[in-house]
């Protein structure tokens, strides 16, 4: 990735203090996503490396991941799976507990959203802990799909979410 695009990324980002939680630094992603300009060569960076990898679908994550990662999908040609918080899914799921930096949550995905033959890319907005990034790795496999890699817009390196993404390559456009 080219300095200046880091350097624009950085200077967009909106860090506020204690949330979601008190001793959080949240990093808010809402500036990059409303400059036209900085969105569309984000996402060129993000699915540049996977042109030729031969995803056949982008997982997003949600809630920002769902908007990179549908972004994603387009370029890739690829489908989109959803990878949803609980509850918020019209078929059947299937879901998987992780861990958190502030606690713990659930992720779920259709039955049927990947399956063998399936190469799929992980997209989520920032990695911090890798609890919410594994348990979609988790869910992709249990349904019979290989992950490809992760794309993150942003990685807080300091957290050491990138040791629990193991078995494919992990790519963050800013280290922070």
């Amino acid at each position: 990735m080219s300095s200046t695009l880091d350097h624009a990324i950085r200077q967009k980002l909106r860090a506020i203090p204690d949330y979601p939680k008190p001793g959080i630094l949240f990093q808010d992603i809402t500036p990059v996503l409303g400059d036209s300009v900085l969105l569309r060569d984000a996402i060129g960076e993000m699915a540049g490396p996977f042109l030729v990898a031969g995803v056949t679908h982008v997982a997003g994550i949600e809630a920002r991941g769902f908007i990179l990662g549908g972004a994603m999908a387009v370029a890739l040609n690829a489908g989109f799976i959803p990878i949803r918080k609980p509850g918020k899914l019209p078929f059947k799921a299937r879901r998987r507990e992780y861990a958190l930096e502030y606690g713990t949550s659930v992720l779920e995905a259709h039955e049927d959203a990947a399956g063998p033959g399936n190469r799929v890319l992980i997209v989520d907005d920032v990695l911090a802990t890798g609890g919410t990034a594994a348990a979609a790795a988790q869910l992709i496999t249990e349904l019979g799909g290989e992950i490809v890699a992760w794309s993150f817009l942003l990685e807080l390196g300091f957290l050491g979410g990138r040791e629990k993404l193991e078995g494919a390559s992990v790519r963050s456009l800013v280290l922070l």
